[in-house]
């Protein structure tokens, strides 16, 4: 599940000049917002999976971003993770089966055209972050505030570590000593998890990351493109039915209980029962379930993965047709995916056409990422 986003209504249209208007500000009033109730759209309208911000957790300014390590495309930055080949297409983007969230921006459908590139086959694990914390020293957003936000069943930590909870989200704490190396607070680690996806890395952590090892963060597109493995308007990498069951007439996205699944989502009662029938409460390891046609493991479900552009729910309006980057401003950038936190009754943003965002600087325990090939002109820095 996932951050979310208000109906903007008129705030959403494009510009008159082509360019996105400016988005409402996003301070108090709208962490207070995302932890609103569930609406009548289903539950889809409210925060339930990645608190937005940390000033939710705790009142104060936020410090000026970290300094990103110098890109290093030599042989010493060392990336491992599998790579496989996006071919070049034209596909349709966005939500073509009225599954949309209301304000997500996931419409208007519209074709976009992008060149062939490599993706990372897995989110970045815990075992390839390592490396890179052991390369250079890094020290994640989360060490440096000194918490992070950790889903209540998943904690591991004394009493006098929890902060509490922003209003309107129980299931969500905020954990002093939470970061990658203690998922759940400091009772936690991650012997023998090296496998599974990183967490608690913040959209500024994830950008020191690509720029030590020579990569860069996927464009939204290019994330859509990789998870619907040609596809074309499916809801999920193999299809239309959550099970991938091809006999179900006229399927939906509503998971069926009892039926084996394709993806670490929440099962259950959320947020307070969870029955484990995919076999996991938190992260799975990163090669469970099956990959999609390009080769591509777990692009929905498990964890939240950051793209490098700014969000806005009125971009598809004016998205360019050929290699669309997002507007060149925002103040929350794009998550895609969904999370094992993710059930129909809150929220369906376990799609492929699903969209979400959040602060650069947010870091919580079903965030994490994936990697494409470097450009030139991947964003660096501070949100501008």
């Amino acid at each position: 599940m996932d951050s979310t986003h208000d109906d903007h209504g008129d705030d959403a249209r494009p510009a008159a000049d082509g360019a996105i208007a400016d988005a409402p500000e996003r301070g108090a009033a709208h962490n207070a917002h995302t932890a609103a109730e569930p609406t009548g759209d289903g539950g889809h309208g409210a925060s339930c999976c990645a608190p937005t911000g940390r000033d939710a957790f705790l009142s104060a300014p936020t410090p000026v971003a970290l300094g990103l390590p110098a890109r290093d495309v030599s042989g010493d930055a060392r990336h491992l993770v599998e790579q496989v080949r996006v071919p070049a297409q034209t596909f349709r983007m966005g939500d073509g089966r009225g599954d949309e969230n209301r304000g997500d921006g996931e419409t208007p459908v519209h074709e976009v055209t992008l060149e062939s590139f490599g993706i990372d086959a897995t989110s970045v694990t815990n075992d390839d972050f390592a490396r890179f914390v052991d390369a250079t020293g890094y020290r994640t957003e989360a060490e440096t505030w000194g918490f992070s936000a950790v889903f209540h069943l998943a904690i591991a930590a004394p009493a006098e570590d929890v902060m509490g909870a922003p209003a309107g989200t129980p299931w969500w704490r905020g954990v002093k000593g939470a970061d990658w190396r203690h998922p759940g607070g400091r009772d936690s680690d991650i012997v023998g998890l090296g496998d599974h996806p990183v967490v608690h890395i913040s959209w500024n952590d994830a950008e020191a990351y690509c720029a030590w090892a020579g990569r860069s963060l996927p464009t939204e597109a290019q994330w859509e493109a990789a998870s619907r493995g040609g596809l074309d308007g499916a809801r999920f990498p193999w299809g239309d039915d959550p099970h991938g069951d091809d006999s179900v007439p006229d399927p939906t996205p509503k998971p069926r209980d009892g039926t084996p699944w394709r993806m670490n989502i929440w099962q259950g009662v959320f947020p307070t029962e969870n029955t484990l029938e995919d076999g996991f409460l938190t992260t799975a390891p990163v090669r469970s379930f099956e990959p999609n046609a390009y080769g591509l493991w777990q692009t929905i479900g498990n964890v939240w993965e950051w793209c490098a552009d700014w969000w806005h729910p009125g971009y598809y309006g004016v998205s360019p047709l050929i290699d669309p980057r997002g507007p060149e401003r925002g103040q929350v950038r794009v998550m895609r995916g969904g999370s094992y936190l993710c059930h129909d009754s809150y929220c369906n943003r376990y799609r492929n056409a699903a969209r979400s965002s959040n602060t650069p600087d947010s870091s919580m325990g079903n965030g994490g990422f994936r990697t494409v090939d470097r450009r030139d002109d991947s964003p660096i820095g501070a949100p501008v």
